[in-house]
């Protein structure tokens, strides 16, 4: 089981997953937190599709095979040599195409690739990463297809640990973890506050990707797929977010996607104040476009309508809004016990469920407030005590929680203003990026009505889900 699932009722009631729901298994079936199952034919093969594909288990690789010989690397490169030369004899034994993507200086690129027998192609001039990783693609013949930077350096066994994925048929990438590489002693701030907030390190914790899951995107600096899949994959058009616009297109028609930690490589951080903002703006720069592809997707704040009004109270800050939001949360409870009546203890489970979803809604709205929408909490604190009070506690919530869950090698203080350099510059490349659109998409909440699955549908996955639910 997952370490995000709680096996509740003897075995029959799982809880969380990598989307936070409920699942009752059918009469005669019971699981255990500790139990490993095996995709036999039949029965227990569905059920252990079903609990891959909701994320309240994970694959289980045994002993990894060693052969990777139908897989082959792209790696697209600009102007650095160096990282070049550090990265290809990592590669040895795989074979490995090298996009130059308009270097001024190709001669370097040409000498390295021919060293370690890499296949060379050239573009004249700049076309952007997801351009260069198409064209590395359709140079390659393996039915698998790996896409790492040349600012990676992998760690061994990564891709033998990722291709062993592969052999399930539903899923069609898989990404490693990635992990900043040893710090000097003149850039130890900010590595330290990367080693733990990077946008590229997704956590220890392994699981299904996609929209409303715990791993909404994998980053393509490191990443192992289909050739079909991947061939013209990327959207040339964007210079920003192409990884996950690619990642949610994958999952729109059915594959899976996964996240492997014990896989790893190390990267390189951008650890310079200036370098440092301007990527975290430039990163910011992408939410227009994704929202323009993906819709609701991309939306930073995902609220059912009950939570909607917990909070709209909550902010309100009037003598009315403790009855209004305690009235809510008791009727949200009422109504989901009784939906819950597979469970020995629907009240308890539904009391539980509703403080932690409040309890993770506050959080996430808190770091919506200061990062997404801080232009107008700032706007808004300058005109009115209220709002001050909800930016000030927003920024609390956000730093303290942030702090204890990632556990970085900074005290509060110094972890606190870093991250709100770090959401300030996210921020005003959002707002840039919204601005350039002449679009708001990436900035509209999302009222989730109904289960808000965001489970990729394909053939028999919603007859079985009705199967092992009572």
């Amino acid at each position: 089981m997952s370490r995000h699932t709680r096996v509740l009722d003897n075995g029959r009631t799982l809880v969380g997953g990598s989307a936070g729901r409920v699942m009752h298994l059918r009469s005669g079936l019971r699981l255990a937190a500790e139990q490993r199952l095996r995709s036999r034919p039949g029965v227990e093969a569905r059920l252990v599709r079903l609990l891959l594909d909701g994320g309240f288990a994970d694959p289980q690789i045994g002993q990894v095979p060693g052969e990777t010989g139908d897989i082959t690397v792209v790696i697209p490169i600009k102007d650095r040599p160096e990282q070049l030369a550090r990265l290809l004899p990592a590669l040895a034994g795989v074979e490995v195409v090298v996009v130059d993507d308009g270097s001024a200086d190709p001669e370097p690129i040409a000498v390295l690739c021919h060293r370690h027998g890499a296949q060379l192609v050239r573009h004249p001039v700049n076309r952007g990463p997801a351009a260069a990783r198409n064209t590395g693609v359709r140079h390659c013949t393996t039915a698998f297809v790996a896409l790492v930077d040349s600012d990676v350096v992998p760690q061994p066994g990564w891709l033998a640990l990722l291709r062993a994925h592969l052999d399930d048929p539903g899923v069609g990438l898989v990404a490693p973890r990635v992990l900043g590489l040893p710090a000097t002693d003149a850039d130890r701030l900010l590595h330290a506050y990367e080693r733990a907030a990077s946008s590229l390190d997704l956590g220890p914790d392994p699981g299904p990707v996609g929209p409303g899951r715990l791993i909404s995107y994998v980053p393509s600096a490191a990443l192992l797929g289909r050739r079909e899949l991947l061939v013209d994959g990327f959207d040339e058009s964007m210079r920003c977010g192409e990884d996950v616009d690619l990642v949610w297109r994958v999952l729109s028609a059915g594959w899976q996607v996964r996240y492997e930690p014990r896989s790893r490589v190390h990267h390189d951080h951008r650890v310079r104040m200036a370098q440092w903002l301007t990527r975290k703006a430039f990163y910011g720069t992408s939410a227009a476009p994704l929202a323009q592809r993906h819709r609701q997707a991309v939306s930073p704040v995902q609220l059912p309508p009950w939570l909607l009004l917990v909070v709209i109270a909550a902010v309100a800050q009037r003598r009315w809004s403790p009855p209004v939001m305690a009235l809510t949360l008791l009727i949200t409870m009422a109504r989901l016990s009784r939906r819950l009546d597979g469970y020995r203890h629907p009240q308890l489970l539904a009391a539980d469920l509703v403080g932690r979803a409040t309890v993770s809604s506050v959080r996430h709205l808190s770091s919506a407030v200061v990062r997404h929408y801080w232009p107008l909490s700032l706007l808004a604190a300058l005109c009115s005590v209220r709002a001050r009070r909800v930016l000030l506690i927003a920024a609390l919530t956000d730093v303290v929680s942030a702090h204890r869950r990632q556990r970085p090698e900074l005290d509060l203080l110094r972890f606190g203003i870093l991250r709100r350099l770090d959401d300030l510059a996210y921020g005003a490349g959002l707002w840039l990026g919204v601005c350039r659109s002449r679009r708001l998409a990436a900035l509209v909440p999302r009222v989730r009505f109904g289960s808000g699955s965001s489970t990729p549908k394909a053939g028999g996955r919603t007859r079985l889900r009705r199967y092992f639910s009572r």
